[in-house]
């Protein structure tokens, strides 16, 4: 893994070179010596010579034609036109073995750069190389093998350092397993360039290219004799194995003979034999049963109850040895769900197979491993010395899980969560061992995932309290315990109320009132969220209904309730909120959604249809918490949103000099795109100063109210549309509150 990082940035280190090696071939290119033939030989090269390879007998190796024309080029017009040339090549060998940009570059600059490292050597020895088979025979000679073995070199070292470094292997073993007998290659290349050259400058160069045709069929007339070879071995072959069949025939019948003498020594034994053979299938069916009730049909990895049987063993010896240690690792593959749906379950399942094999290939003989079904594993680490030799084995399952797996030609990359249980003698039985295994790996998917979390006593009781939490919180929907509260949302101009954002509380008979951070995550775990977001929905158009009955003059308020983004994964959100407007009477322009940037940009094109539907019902829109989603604005001007709320955590850090021009540029944005903005989370005059100066039209916070009550909100807006905008800051004199929770008073 230490040498892998480097891979991709080898590659775009020698694409960068080879892009170099090029722009100066091209600056320095004759391009008044070039010519037709020029033409013609580069065309050969890239198009017909690289397709053409002949098989060297004896050694596992091809030679093409590509190096003998690319060493042409070199001898008969330059080495920056055979740079330029073989750097084409190189594209063109790359687009036919893979369509990955990264390898396609990697095959041009390969070739380039070499290529070009062998002109400079030339040049430097034995000057240009234009001039070198004007020379005697033996200098010809010479210069023409230092071509071949620099090119050779040069070449095979760049692919070396790239092959090593994307499988984690020395360079020194992968030049010798790929690269030692390519030698022969170059030199022959380089022989063929040279020989051709000299024929060239006697014949001339169309000469040479007329007879391409000639050295076609030559190449053909090779190939058909090597096929010719390789039928005669086949006949060979298969002579062989016909006199292994006689002899094995010859053998068989003599074997019957004897067993025909032998008969009535047979017979005797034959009952005998038969009994035997009956014990023998009863054992056969014993054992394949025994296996397929301990182990995993996919897989063939034990299974829970064998498990279970191991870990009975493991607590036995931790009761009877006081320094005896074993551990238990809970692993769930991350987003496995999403393979299944997106490649099948025949994708799924070979990937639990491989799973399942890289596990293994990470434990010790005594360790036990386990599929406890689905996605989940357990691994049983027994006779541990330390806690560390735990947490290694884990981190060492990560790593070999981080590496791509490959299903039905596709790469597929996962992560696992793992909980390590360390056990030593207080456990009595198997099960709760797993459950806290369980317990922790729950928690470091909670974390982040891709990690792992040691299981204590805390996570076990926050386990309890949770599910505790569960049923009073699927209770409470019957009992009636979740109320609604009202904080205003003010014009920071007029510094009347413009509407209200509902809030729900939830008065538990025991707890008192719950923090909505407290229940609300767990509400969306478990998707009682959606039941909750209904109520509210409900209580909050009625209430607003009955705003609008009071009104002296038609209000131009709105009440913006909160969905959860489990509303966008099922079909049923557009019919609770046309229940929700029939059963209160309430018009369609005095309620606003809010939808948090997460929530849309997590299930965009689903999200954007959902949205789309509400505003044809003539609702409002408003995206909340905005700037903390990481949206993007080729997303955001398509959905059809009116308004955008600006994340409290940027109001808040206004006034110490930090975020201001965050806001200033979402606040420009809105006003843009058509768009209101209201600011979250505005607490000081400061900060209410700034907004204003920033032309944000709406403001929210303890500025200006907590969250109260219905009837507390009613006396609220008679008071403070009164009101001016300089004494905006004393709406609340005279009027009770509902007391901050603690995540309010927190923030």
């Amino acid at each position: 893994m230490k040498r892998k990082r480097f891979s991709k940035p080898f590659i775009w280190l020698t694409t960068a070179v080879g892009a170099v090696v090029c722009a100066l071939s091209v600056h320095s290119l004759p391009f008044g010596k070039l010519d037709l033939r020029f033409a013609l030989l580069a065309a050969v090269t890239v198009i017909i010579s690289s397709r053409i390879s002949i098989q060297i007998p004896r050694i596992n190796t091809n030679t093409t034609v590509a190096d003998t024309f690319i060493f042409m080029t070199m001898l008969l017009y330059g080495g920056e036109a055979a740079v330029l040339v073989a750097a084409a090549e190189g594209l063109s060998s790359g687009l036919r073995i893979s369509k990955t940009p990264r390898i396609v570059s990697f095959a041009f600059a390969a070739t380039a750069v070499s290529t070009f490292i062998t002109t400079r050597v030339v040049e430097f020895f034995f000057g240009p190389t234009t001039q070198l088979l004007d020379s005697d025979f033996s200098h010809a000679f010479f210069a023409l093998s230092v071509i071949a073995l620099v090119q050779y070199f040069a070449n095979t070292v760049i692919v070396a350092i790239g092959i090593s470094l994307k499988d984690d292997k020395p360079i020194w073993q992968t030049w010798s397993n790929y690269c030692h007998w390519v030698s022969i290659t170059y030199l022959a290349g380089a022989a063929a360039a040279g020989t051709v050259t000299a024929i060239s400058g006697k014949a001339g160069l169309y000469a040479v290219m007329g007879a391409m045709p000639v050295i076609f069929v030559i190449y053909l007339t090779y190939n058909k004799y090597l096929d010719d070879i390789k039928a005669s071995a086949k006949k060979s072959e298969l002579a062989e194995r016909a006199r292994a069949e006689a002899e094995y025939a010859r053998a068989e019948s003599e074997r019957k003979r004897a067993e025909l003498a032998e008969e009535h020594v047979e017979a005797q034994n034959k009952h005998i034999e038969e009994l035997e053979r009956i014990k023998k299938d009863l054992e056969d069916s014993r054992e394949h049963f025994r296996h397929a009730a301990f182990h995993d049909s996919l897989t063939g990895l034990p299974n829970r109850s064998l498990l279970t049987d191991q870990l009975k063993l493991s607590i036995e010896l931790a009761r009877n040895s006081g320094d005896h240690m074993f551990s238990v690792l809970f692993l769930d593959l991350d987003r496995f769900k999403n393979i299944n749906d997106s490649l099948g379950h025949a994708a799924g399942d070979s990937l639990l197979i491989e799973m399942a094999a890289r596990l293994e290939s990470c434990l010790r003989p005594s360790d036990a491993i386990a599929r406890l079904g689905g996605d989940e594993f357990a691994i049983l680490l027994d006779g541990l010395r330390s806690r560390e030799e735990a947490v290694r084995v884990a981190e060492r399952i990560q790593e070999e899980v981080a590496r791509p797996f490959s299903l039905g030609g596709s790469e597929v990359y996962t992560t696992t969560s793992i909980g390590i249980n360390i056990c030593s003698g207080y456990y009595d039985n198997p099960e709760d061992i797993l459950r806290d295994a369980d317990t922790a790996m729950y928690h470091a998917k909670e974390n982040g995932k891709a990690r792992y979390e040691l299981f204590d006593t805390r996570m076990h009781a926050n386990a309890v309290a949770k599910l505790q939490l569960e049923n009073d919180l699927r209770r409470a929907l019957e009992n009636d315990e979740f109320v609604v509260a009202y904080q205003p949302i003010v014009s920071l101009k007029s510094g009347k109320i413009a509407g209200f954002e509902t809030l729900v509380r939830w008065h538990h008979p025991i707890r008192g009132l719950v923090g909505p951070n407290d229940f609300v995550p767990l509400a969306e775990e478990t998707g009682l969220i959606v039941d909750i977001d209904t109520y509210v929905l409900n209580e909050s158009c009625r209430q607003m209904r009955e705003w609008v009955l009071e009104a002296v003059e038609e209000p131009s308020l709105t009440v913006s309730v909160n969905l959860s983004s489990k509303h966008f994964v099922g079909q049923d959100l557009i019919r609770r909120v046309r229940q929700a407007l029939n059963d209160s009477g309430l018009e369609s322009k005095y309620l606003k959604l809010e939808i948090t940037e997460s929530a849309v940009m997590d299930c965009a094109e689903t999200a954007a249809s959902l949205l789309k539907q509400l505003r044809e019902l003539g609702i409002q829109l408003s995206i909340d918490d905005f700037g903390t989603g990481y949206s993007s604005l080729s997303y955001l001007h398509r959905f059809p949103v009116n308004t955008l709320k600006i994340d409290r955590s940027f109001v808040t850090r206004m006034a110490k000099g930090e975020n201001t021009e965050i806001v200033r540029t979402i606040v420009t944005l809105a006003s843009n795109l058509g768009m209101t903005v209201v600011a979250e989370g505005v607490e000081t005059y400061e900060q209410h100063h700034l907004l204003r100066e920033m032309n944000c039209e709406y403001g929210q916070g303890y500025f200006f109210c907590k969250p109260v009550d219905a009837a507390k909100a009613s006396s609220l807006l008679a008071q403070a549309n009164g009101l001016s905008s300089s004494s905006h800051s004393h709406l609340l004199q005279g009027v009770e509150q509902i007391p901050p929770t603690m995540d309010e008073l927190a923030a």
